[in-house]
């Protein structure tokens, strides 16, 4: 009888002379139950046949996103939503830089940006290919995208001298990505809502009172708890961002929407985490028709909006209850006092003020603070990577409780 097979990973691999590493990648994969399907690079095929990958992993391998053979049944984009994982291996300087610079030129570099899976590198090349500026500079950007490394080892090169960028071991680069894919099922029986956006408060039927907030942070959030295998209720104020696969959505626009459908949804949630950036304030009233600028001194006048999660950590319960603080000052300070006052397990504090962070951005950086007053600052990441902190976070938290 045939064992059942566990997700299906994608291995990309490219043109280096330790391609034939990568039969025992997939080898290894295989034993762990995973379904392997292989990307080459042309200049791999023309290392090794892809009738050996092929034969290997019982899947037909992938080279040209414009084979008519393949590009209905298995489209990088259809791909992208079947696989838990993309591990390139080996690969070279080339494609990581294409990687970095969003070059999508091949079916392994046009797949790589359509995938929202974790993605593990192993690089593989000469030393000082390796060690030049521009691959580090690659590498790094990167790293701060979410992308993970298996860093190669010094030894025997194909240019028969010694030194850094031999492939790392098969077993090495398995063993890292099953960590990476041994999350998928971490959050399963759990139900998360998440609150993404801005919030808009109307003043009248043309104008409206916003913030920067471009939803970024708490659609990786629902995305990186669909990947750990919860049920994920997505609550959101206006973005332009299209809600990830499998979620259940709730578009809302005004605090006082956003505070029903959480309201209305609440009793579901094992955990609860609040990265909308709810306004503080709405007009006392809605006018029906466009004020005139002469009208605005006597008609315009602010009301507080409803505190949201302080309502919520009043009721909260077992859940496990997160907040997000915005700030542009004492970042911590604020975010203690904060959870204080809110009965919150977390808060992800971060300064908005910063350059090249926070709103708007595809990047972040934060501190999580506990209810103790400790505090777990991050280094600037991607948002993706960020998601992945909080969440394994929580996780913690849901270990201690249970």
């Amino acid at each position: 009888m045939r064992k059942t097979m566990k997700a299906k990973i994608a291995l990309g691999v490219c043109s280096s002379i330790s391609i034939y590493k990568a039969c025992e990648i997939i080898r290894l994969f295989q034993k762990k139950k995973y379904q392997v399907q292989v990307i080459m690079t042309k200049n791999a095929s023309r290392l090794v046949s892809p009738l050996l990958f092929s034969s290997l992993s019982g899947q037909n391998v992938l080279i040209d996103p414009f084979e008519e053979e393949h590009s209905e049944k298995i489209a990088h984009v259809n791909l992208s939503r079947e696989i838990s994982l993309l591990v390139v291996a080996p690969c070279t300087a080339n494609m990581i830089g294409k990687f970095a610079s969003g070059v999508a030129d091949d079916f392994l570099s046009t797949f790589y940006l359509t995938v929202k899976c974790p993605v593990i590198v192993a690089p593989a090349m000469n030393e000082a290919m390796y060690l030049h500026h521009q691959t580090q500079l690659n590498m790094k950007k990167l790293q701060i995208l979410g992308v993970k490394f298996v860093e190669p080892e010094e030894g025997y090169l194909a240019c028969q001298e010694e030194g850094w960028g031999r492939l790392a071991a098969p077993e090495k680069i398995v063993e890292a990505a099953l960590r990476l894919i041994q999350r998928s099922e971490s959050l399963k029986g759990k139900t998360v809502l998440v609150t993404a956006g801005p919030t808009r408060e109307f003043l009248d039927p043309v104008r409206f009172l916003s913030n920067r907030s471009s939803g970024k942070m708490g659609y990786e959030i629902a995305e990186e708890a669909l990947r750990r295998g919860a049920r994920v209720i997505l609550i959101s104020g206006p973005t332009h961002i299209f809600p990830p696969q499998r979620v259940e959505f709730r578009q809302v626009q005004t605090a006082q929407e956003m505070e029903k459908e959480v309201v209305k949804n609440y009793p579901k949630a094992d955990i609860v985490i609040m990265a909308a950036a709810v306004s503080n304030f709405k007009f006392a009233r809605m006018l029906p028709q466009k004020i005139k600028k002469q009208e605005f001194e006597e008609k315009v006048k602010l009301a507080p909006t409803q505190d949201i999660l302080k309502k919520l950590g009043k009721k909260k319960g077992k859940k496990v209850l997160v907040g997000f603080a915005a700030e542009t000052e004492n970042v911590v300070d604020n975010a203690i006092r904060k959870i204080k006052e809110k009965n919150l397990d977390l808060i992800v504090a971060n300064d908005v003020s910063a350059e090249g962070i926070g709103f708007e951005s595809d990047l972040n950086q934060v501190s999580i603070v506990f209810p103790d007053g400790r505090v777990v600052p991050t280094e600037k990441r991607s948002k993706l990577e960020i998601s992945q902190r909080v969440l394994d976070t929580i996780e913690g938290i849901i270990g201690k409780k249970s």
